[in-house]
């Protein structure tokens, strides 16, 4: 049984024999302050609140604390066992719980002895689908992309570690007007021949786009052009056509190294996920479902485009068809989620990780699908990024005033070599140096914009993720030399068992380091259900620090050190090693074995 489930027992047991109505929806967490234990609820609180059961408490109890008094003490009465130290009540109505040692250390014995206890699966979390990185075809693969991609892939990798089906797809921007605009700066000042020849074909295919904007900001008719290439790209035009394979093949090879240097995969489409051009031909039905049903205002504007119009006005307009009849992002991504909906039954979840300054877009597109009957409210979920941004400016590839990434990881991996002890390194800096990377992203909450600054962005100390590495390297360290003395060595077969018959008094640095790791699963689910890798970071870095205080004023071994003393030290620094480990797993950080 969880920890929290025999809890919930025993506070229903409680508010029975106190004559109340069982309680709903207990909640517990960790107290700010930790002298009031290790768990807390405020269901006395909410029960005093509640205008359909307060009326019942009244009669019997003037406050909030009178009634955790109450629910403290019958608890106590009621309670016979190893696992709690003291119940007790808080103003200004909590009911608070300490652990024994004895039961926190036997918690961290069995994550260390059966590790695939470490995470339990939610329930009802079914199949997810994960839509993220989603770079645009012959646009740079920037830093600002970097959000996307690594937030995108931490989340995927929490949901499936809490047991769902997840399924990861990369929504390419490979159709739309902007290729209207590549054709036509290609075919106007491009050379075929030197873009495919060009180590770096992506970045001749960014000149160009730059020089077109220069252009059309002189010669605005020139955006007229562009948009007819791009209708007699729809219409399937062999040179159009031609020219735009081109860019995606010249795209694809520098996208996919990136990926690779990053960890990151999906499994959509045989790992390409389906980009907006697979949805082509699919368009069609989702327009002829829109103009059939009755529940969706779909009907021409002003200026002869197609649009959906939002009860009382609630958003805007949404246009599915220009007035030319070309398509744009959300036909497109009408029809990708149409798709889906056939592909995997109307029981799926579908989270787009994009960037906030699309919130009004998602919030209009997931409107529309409800009102089609597709999905339901919940469904579809759009998980929010900051933006990178310059200190005085937005990041712009139209404008030529951006940071490639390939440049960041070159950055990072130069950096990493300068840290202190590089002989050390050797081999690992380029792990290193993009744990620093991605740590300095998921360490913060997603929404939040981050203001480009390459000692911030590539930060070495601190907070950091050479940091977390390097209380990684300590734990094996300390591992290794014990694994050389077996004669005093406790085996992972046997540890639970001596753990359980020891009677052992924690210092306070070992107690608030065991009670870290005993909270990992809760952390992780926390991160499941609300989208944010950012909940595991912050939990991480306190166990780090937590574990170095803890080695800083404890010996784990030498000949001073007793038995049962090198045991629980032992297993705390095995603890430590494992779940820091697989919390930065989760996160898409590989770990080192030496820095």
């Amino acid at each position: 049984m969880r920890t929290t489930d025999f809890l919930n027992q025993l506070i229903t047991e409680a508010f029975i024999d106190l004559k109340l109505p069982p309680p709903q929806n207990i909640v517990f967490e960790k107290p700010t302050q930790s002298n009031f234990g290790d768990l807390s609820t405020n269901i006395a609180m909410v029960l005093f609140s509640d205008r359909n059961l307060s009326d019942l408490v009244k009669p019997s109890f003037n406050s909030p604390f009178s009634l955790a008094e109450a629910i403290a003490q019958t608890m106590s009465t009621n309670y016979q066992g190893t696992t709690i130290a003291l119940i007790s009540a808080s103003k200004p109505g909590f009911i608070n719980i300490a652990f024994t040692d004895h039961f926190i250390l036997n918690q961290v014995a069995e994550v260390v002895s059966q590790p695939e206890s470490l995470l339990k699966p939610l329930d009802q979390l079914g199949t997810v689908i994960v839509e993220f990185s989603s770079p645009n075809i012959a646009k740079p693969f920037t830093v600002g992309h970097l959000r996307s991609t690594i937030i995108g892939e931490a989340i995927a990798s929490i949901l499936a570690a809490k047991g769902a089906t997840v399924l990861k797809d990369n929504h390419l921007g490979d159709w739309g007007t902007q290729f209207g605009k590549q054709i036509y700066a290609i075919k106007t000042w491009g050379n075929e021949i030197e873009i495919a020849n060009s180590p770096e074909p992506v970045k001749k295919l960014v000149e160009l786009y730059v020089k077109f904007h220069q252009e059309a900001d002189l010669t605005p008719a020139l955006e007229d052009e562009a948009r007819a290439w791009f209708v007699k790209l729809e219409q399937g035009n062999p040179e159009a056509r031609r020219l735009w394979k081109s860019c995606i093949d010249w795209s694809w090879t520098e996208f996919n190294q990136i990926y690779q240097a990053l960890g990151v995969t999906f499994t959509e489409n045989d790992g390409r996920g389906y980009g907006e051009s697979f949805f082509e031909d699919k368009m069609q039905v989702v327009i002829n479902q829109l103009e059939s049903n009755p529940a969706v205002d779909y009907r021409t504007g002003e200026d002869g485009a197609k649009l959906v119009f939002f009860p009382n006005d609630q958003y805007p307009p949404l246009m599915i068809l220009k007035k030319d009849g070309s398509t744009l992002y959300a036909t497109r991504d009408l029809a990708t989620d149409y798709f889906r909906l056939q592909q995997y039954g109307s029981q799926i979840t579908v989270l787009n990780e994009v960037g906030a300054e699309q919130a009004l877009y998602f919030k209009q597109l997931y409107a529309i699908e409800e009102m089609l009957g597709w999905y339901k409210a919940g469904q579809r979920v759009h998980i929010k990024h900051g933006l990178y941004r310059f200190k005085d400016q937005k990041m712009s590839t139209r404008k030529g005033n951006t940071i490639w990434l390939t440049e960041v990881l070159k950055e990072a991996k130069n950096r990493a070599e300068k840290l202190e002890g590089t002989e050390k390194i050797a081999g690992n800096a380029d792990v290193i140096g993009l744990g620093a990377l991605k740590w300095n992203d998921l360490k913060r909450s997603s929404y939040l914009d981050i203001i480009f600054d390459w000692d911030e962005v590539l930060s070495m100390q601190g907070n950091s993720g050479p940091y977390m590495l390097y209380t990684v390297v300590r734990c094996q360290s300390i591992l290794i030399k014990a694994a050389a003395q077996p004669q005093n060595t406790l085996q992972k077969s046997s540890i639970t068992k001596y753990i359980d018959t020891l009677l052992y008094t924690l210092t306070p640095s070992e107690k608030e380091l065991a009670q870290l790791l005993t909270q990992f699963d809760d952390v992780v689910t926390r991160s499941a259900q609300e989208y944010s890798p950012h909940h595991i970071a912050t939990y991480l870095y306190a166990l780090a620090q937590s574990f170095n205080s803890f080695y800083a004023k404890h010996q784990v071994l030498g000949e001073a050190v007793t038995l049962d003393e090198r045991a629980v030290r032992l297993l705390l620094t095995e603890g430590t090693l494992m779940i820091i480990k697989k919390g930065l797993e989760l996160l898409g950080i590989a770990t080192v074995g030496r820095m």
